[in-house]
């Protein structure tokens, strides 16, 4: 099954094209400004994204840049005729296809076939693959399972959602406000300090050494981040 994000302020476009393409198969998550998409693709496994170009709080090109930095997944843009530079300036900054509104939703399916085609089959990326591993420690997004040197740690879901956006983006640093927002979904009203318990208890799971972590490394003043470990 391949995932789709499905980003547009218009919640009718949205509501349309997740009709289609789950009729096709696919799986969807939906979106309604650039925030979230980028949210989205930092938390799940992504394998096409659909961008509006105009939307509020970050709109299609801010989050495109973001999710470049994140992710090499084919990227659509849904455009009005009227943002002829806009298209320009995606295709620049990385999108691999435009559709141009009003469209057609088989013509949509037609493009998600075709740039998933080129992405998955020819190479671009492997939609069975949901674990990933950094160092002695692997996630399997599919199952929910952490291990460590083979042997299964028990996270809670929070602990895990942490534990997943960190070694999705490994040496990526996220301030505590990041973690929060994406991890919660909301904004954090001054609970930040709530994600330095989380990352705590998952060190004690994980780290042969809780107070010299490997892994799981703080960086004084900004955040945290996933390294390779030494």
């Amino acid at each position: 099954m391949y995932n789709v994000l499905i980003c547009d302020d218009e919640r009718d476009i949205v509501n349309a094209l997740k009709i289609y393409l789950e009729a096709e198969g696919y799986k969807t998550f939906p979106a309604y400004n650039g925030n979230e998409a980028v949210r989205i693709c930092q938390m799940e496994e992504i394998h096409l994204a659909l961008l509006d170009i105009m939307m509020p709080e970050k709109d299609g090109l801010n989050a495109l840049r973001e999710i470049r930095k994140i992710k090499n997944i084919p990227v659509i843009l849904l455009t009005a005729k009227s943002e002829d530079s806009d298209i320009v300036l995606g295709l620049n900054l990385g999108a691999d296809d435009y559709v141009t509104k009003p469209f057609n939703p088989v013509e949509v399916i037609a493009r998600i076939r075709s740039q998933l085609r080129r992405y998955l089959i020819l190479g671009g990326g492997d939609v069975k693959n949901n674990g990933v591993t950094v160092g002695n420690i692997s996630l399997d997004d599919s199952s929910k399972k952490v291990t460590r040197d083979g042997e299964e740690v028990s996270l809670t879901p929070l602990e895990f959602d942490i534990l997943k956006l960190l070694i999705n983006n490994p040496g990526k640093v996220f301030s505590p406000r990041e973690i929060y927002r994406i991890v919660w979904g909301e904004d954090p009203m001054g609970m930040e300090g709530a994600v330095a318990v989380h990352i705590r208890h998952i060190r004690e799971k994980l780290e042969f050494e809780p107070a010299n972590p490997r892994y799981l490394k703080v960086v004084w003043g900004q955040g945290y981040k996933m390294e390779e470990g030494k």
